[in-house]
């Protein structure tokens, strides 16, 4: 089980994940057919997440399973960042989709 926050468009999120890693396909794959495909992502130490979250991470580890390896422990970026200093993190992985660039009003400007 591995425990990474993600710092994508959105804001920051903590997730919880039986991938290895998080450059694993199949989990880039889940990540982008949620709508995160670019992000900086830092792994966050197990034992950290387990004594920070407390009650709610056993909850979300328990339903993580082989056919749903993929559980989001935090959408309140501004909860992780407080949970978390930079210091205790490992990273950054750095992760685009390699999607052309979008062309809109800003563009021709």
């Amino acid at each position: 089980m591995n425990v990474f926050i993600l710092f994508a468009g959105s804001g920051p999120l903590v997730i919880l994940t039986s991938h290895a890693s998080i450059e694993d396909p199949d989990l880039l794959e889940k990540l982008a057919a949620k709508g995160v495909d670019k992000f900086l992502a830092y792994s966050v130490p197990l034992g950290l997440a387990k004594a920070r979250y407390g009650m709610h991470f056993d909850i979300v580890a328990r339903g993580l399973s082989e056919t749903d390896d993929l559980r989001v422990l935090d959408f309140d970026g501004a909860r992780a960042f407080r949970l978390f200093s930079f210091k205790e993190m490992t990273g950054p992985f750095v992760y685009e989709a390699a999607t052309p660039p979008r062309v809109g009003s800003l563009a021709a400007a």
